[in-house]
C-alpha cells in the first residue's frame, strides 16, 4: 500500500528568536510520521462509545397488528435504564449504592393484592386437587404443592389450602392402614406395578402424617384469632381434625387427631368448636363398629379427666351415653373386672351326630375354610370374640371414670354420672351392687337435707349454700338414683340377689313417695335442654336460671322410676297392695297439678298399674268396698302409714272435666280397667 498523508497536518511554530524552543530534531519528526502513518482513525471512532437519543434507540419488540394497521411497541422500561446505565460516564458505584439500589429494586416489583392472591389460590388449588383425582399415583408429589400453599403468609389462602387438604386425603386414602416399611423392604425385589404402589403408599402417609402435625400446632397454638371468634385457623384446624375422623378413622395417626379433640374438650371455654369436638366423638361412638376407636377415644378421655381432677364439662361426660356397647355387649363387668362368657365345648361331635364327608369333600371344606379366612382377613372383619374383648375394655374405663367421680361427690359432674350408671346398670357385676347402693343412698340422703335446708327461712344457711344449690338439681339426681337402683335389678335374678347380697330398695321406694307432691308442683317439670324459655323477670340477676337437664326431662325421669317401683320386670318380686294403693292415690292427686302431656303420661302409667293390678286396687274406686279403718294422712313420709285404703280416688271425677279430650279419654281406660278386673 502507497503511504498516504493524513488530510490535517499541524504546523510547527517556527522558534523563537530569543532561543527559548530548540526546534526538533530530523529524527525525531521521521519517527512520528512513521508511527501516524499506523493509525486507524475511522476503526477508532467506530469503535468509540456514544449516547443515542430514545427515539433512535433500537427497539426489540415486534409491532402489533390491529384493524387500523401495525402499530409498534414501545421499547421496555428496564432496557432503557440498562443502556444508561452503560452509557455513564460514572460507570462503578460504591457496595453501598449497590445495596441501597437492590432494595429499591424489590420494593418496585408490581404487589398482588390479597384479593388477587385469594383468586390465584383458588385456581391453583382446583387445578391441584383435579390433577389428584385423576391419576393420584402420577401426581403424588402434589401434596407438597399444597404443603407449601398451607404455608403463605396469607392467613385466607392457608384456610383455603388446610381445607383443599382434607378434601384430597379424603379421597386418596385407601379402606386399610399403611404399614411403613424399612429400608430393606424398600430395596427389594419387586414388580413395577409393586413397586410403583409402595412409592405412592408411603409418599401419602409421609404427607398426611406432617399434614395432621400441622393441624396439631395450630389447634394448639390457638391461631390469631380473639376469644369468642370461629374464624381463626385454630377452628379451622379443629374442623379439618373432626372431618377426617370421621370420614378415615381407621387410617394412620388417629391417635394425634383424638389428641386434638380432647385438648379442646379439656378447656373450660365452650364454644363452637368445643360444640363441634363434642358431636364428633358422639358420632365416633355412634358409628363405630368394631371399638377400637371407641376405645382409643374413652382411653384418652378419662386420662384427661383424671389429670385435670374431673374439673370438666358435664357435657364431655355425656359422650359416653352415645357408645354402641349398649346394644351389642352382653357381659358384665365391675370398675377392675370383666364377666367372662361361658366357655362352649369345642370338642370333637358325637359320634352319632358327625356328617359323614368323602375324602373329596373333606378336601375342599378344608380349601373353602382358608379361602374364607384370607377373606376375612383382607376385609378386616373382627370376630365376635375380639369385639367382646374391646368393649369389655371400654366398658371398664367408663366404669373407673364414673365411679372415681362418684366416690369424690363431684358436684357438677354428679347428675351426668347418675345418669351414666342408670344407662349402664344392667352390665354392672353383682359383686359390687352393694358399695354403689351404699353411695346411691348417701346421694339421696344428701339431697334431702339441701331440701329441707332450703325449706327453712335461715338467712344464714341460704347465703352459705346458695352458690351450691345453684350449680345442682337435687330432684333429678335423686330420680336418678332411684333409676340406678331398680336398673341395677333388672336382668337379674331377683330372688337370688336379694337373699345372697342382702338388697333391700325400700329406702328408695320411700324417697320416691315422698317426692311425688314436691315434683308434680314443679313449673320446669316438661323443660329439656332444647326448650325455648324465657327467664323469670322477678328472679334476682345474681342467680340465673340455668337448665341442668342433659338427655331426659323430669317428668321422663319420674315415670321411669315410678315403672321400676310398681310393674317390676320380674314375676317373682311381688308389689305389696298397700304400696300400690297409696302410690295411685298419689298419682291422682299429682296428675290435678301437671301439666297436659305430663297429666297425659302419669295417667298412662295408671292405666298400666290398673290393667295388671285391677283386683289389688278395686276398693279404692268404690266406697262399699272400702276395707281400711281410720283416716288417710298424704303428707306422711311413709307410704305405709298414709293408710291408704281408707279413702276413695275422687280425683277422676275432677280429672273428666279436663279440658284436654286425651286426659278425659285416659281416665275412662282406668275406670274401665278397675271395673273390668273385679
Amino acid at each position: 500500500m502507497s503511504r498516504t498523508p493524513s488530510a490535517k497536518r499541524r504546523r510547527l511554530s517556527p522558534p523563537e528568536a530569543n532561543g527559548a524552543a530548540s526546534p526538533p530534531s530530523a529524527d525525531h519528526q521521521s519517527s512520528f510520521f512513521s508511527s501516524a502513518a499506523k493509525w486507524n482513525l475511522e476503526q477508532d471512532y467506530e469503535q468509540r462509545p456514544r449516547k443515542l437519543k430514545g427515539k433512535q434507540k433500537e427497539n426489540g419488540r415486534l409491532p402489533i397488528r390491529t384493524t387500523e394497521g401495525w402499530i409498534e411497541q414501545k421499547p421496555a422500561a428496564e432496557e432503557v435504564k440498562e443502556e444508561e446505565d452503560t452509557d455513564s460516564f460514572f460507570g462503578t458505584a460504591s457496595e453501598g449504592e449497590d445495596e441501597i439500589k437492590t432494595e429499591e429494586v424489590v420494593e418496585e416489583e408490581p404487589k398482588v393484592s390479597s384479593r388477587q392472591q385469594i383468586l390465584e389460590a383458588k385456581e391453583e388449588l382446583a387445578r391441584i386437587a383435579s390433577l389428584l383425582n385423576e391419576d393420584p399415583e402420577e401426581h403424588i408429589e402434589a401434596l407438597n404443592t399444597l404443603a407449601q400453599i398451607a404455608a403463605s403468609d396469607n392467613a385466607t389462602v392457608r384456610k383455603l389450602a388446610l381445607a383443599t387438604q382434607v378434601a384430597v386425603f379424603q379421597n386418596l386414602i385407601p379402606g386399610y392402614r399403611i404399614r411403613p416399611l424399612s429400608e430393606d423392604s424398600m430395596n427389594e425385589k419387586v414388580s413395577k406395578e409393586v413397586r410403583k404402589l409402595r412409592a405412592f403408599e408411603q409418599k401419602l402417609v409421609s404427607c398426611y402424617q406432617a399434614y395432621v402435625q400441622e393441624l396439631a400446632k395450630l389447634a394448639k397454638s390457638g391461631g390469631n384469632a380473639p376469644p369468642g371468634t370461629s374464624t381463626g385457623l385454630a377452628s379451622v384446624a379443629i374442623g379439618c381434625a373432626c372431618s377426617l375422623l370421621i370420614a378415615v378413622p381407621h387410617f394412620n395417626f388417629r391417635g394425634e387427631l383424638l389428641k386434638v379433640l380432647v385438648g379442646k374438650l379439656s378447656t373450660k371455654r365452650v364454644d363452637d368448636d368445643f360444640a363441634k369436638c363434642r358431636e364428633t366423638l358422639e358420632t365416633l361412638f355412634q358409628n363405630d363398629e368394631d371399638g377400637n376407636t371407641s376405645l382409643d377415644a374413652v382411653t384418652m378421655l378419662t386420662k384427661m379427666m383424671k389429670a385435670r381432677d374431673y374439673n370438666v364439662d358435664e357435657s364431655v361426660l355425656n359422650t359416653f351415653l352415645h357408645l354402641r356397647l349398649l346394644h351389642m355387649f352382653s357381659l358384665k363387668a365391675s370398675y377392675n373386672s370383666v364377666d367372662k362368657p361361658e366357655q362352649q365345648y369345642t370338642g370333637k361331635k358325637i359320634k352319632e351326630k358327625r356328617e359323614f364327608r368323602t375324602k373329596r369333600q373333606r378336601k375342599v371344606l378344608k380349601e373353602r375354610k382358608v379361602i374364607e379366612k384370607e377373606m376375612q382377613e383382607a376385609d378386616a372383619v373382627i370376630s365376635h370374640e375380639e369385639r367382646d374383648r374391646i368393649q369389655a375394655e371400654t366398658l371398664k374405663m367408663v366404669f373407673v371414670a364414673y365411679f372415681r367421680i362418684l366416690k369424690a361427690r363431684s358436684q357438677k359432674l354428679m347428675g351426668a354420672v347418675l345418669e351414666g350408671l342408670a344407662k349402664y346398670a344392667h352390665l354392672i357385676n353383682q359383686d359390687f351392687f352393694g358399695d354403689i347402693l351404699e353411695a346411691l343412698r348417701e346421694l339421696i340422703t344428701q339431697a334431702e337435707l339441701w331440701t329441707s335446708a332450703e325449706d327453712e327461712d335461715d338467712e344464714a344457711s341460704d347465703n352459705e349454700d346458695e352458690d351450691e344449690t345453684s350449680a345442682r338439681n337435687v330432684t333429678r339426681e335423686s330420680l336418678l338414683c332411684v333409676i340406678t337402683a331398680f336398673a341395677l335389678m333388672q336382668g337379674q335374678d331377683g330372688a337370688t340377689a336379694t337373699s345372697a347380697l342382702k338388697l333391700d330398695l325400700g329406702f328408695f321406694v320411700t324417697h320416691l313417695y315422698r317426692t311425688l307432691y314436691p315434683v308434680s308442683l314443679n313449673p320446669d317439670i316438661e323443660r329439656s335442654s332444647k326448650s325455648l324459655h324465657l327467664p323469670d323477670p322477678h328472679a334476682p340477676d345474681s342467680l340465673p336460671q340455668k337448665n341442668k337437664v342433659n338427655v331426659q326431662t323430669t317428668i321422663v325421669l319420674l315415670i321411669r322410676s315410678l315403672s321400676s317401683a310398681l310393674l317390676p320386670a320380674s314375676a317373682i318380686r311381688a308389689v305389696p297392695p298397700v304400696r300400690l294403693a297409696a302410690f295411685c292415690k298419689q298419682l291422682m292427686t299429682a296428675s290435678l297439678q301437671l301439666p297436659e302431656k305430663s297429666s297425659v303420661a302419669m295417667l298412662g302409667l295408671m292405666n298400666q298399674v290398673t290393667k295388671i293390678h285391677g283386683k289389688k286396687l278395686g276398693a279404692l274406686w268404690n266406697t262399699e268396698e272400702r276395707r281400711g279403718d281410720g283416716a288417710f294422712d298424704p303428707m306422711t313420709a311413709e307410704f305405709e302409714g298414709s293408710n291408704p285404703f281408707a279413702t276413695t280416688i275422687w280425683e277422676g271425677e275432677l280429672l273428666r272435666l279436663h279440658y284436654s279430650p286425651t286426659v278425659k279419654d285416659a281416665v275412662l281406660g282406668i275406670e274401665k280397667n278397675v271395673h273390668e278386673t273385679r
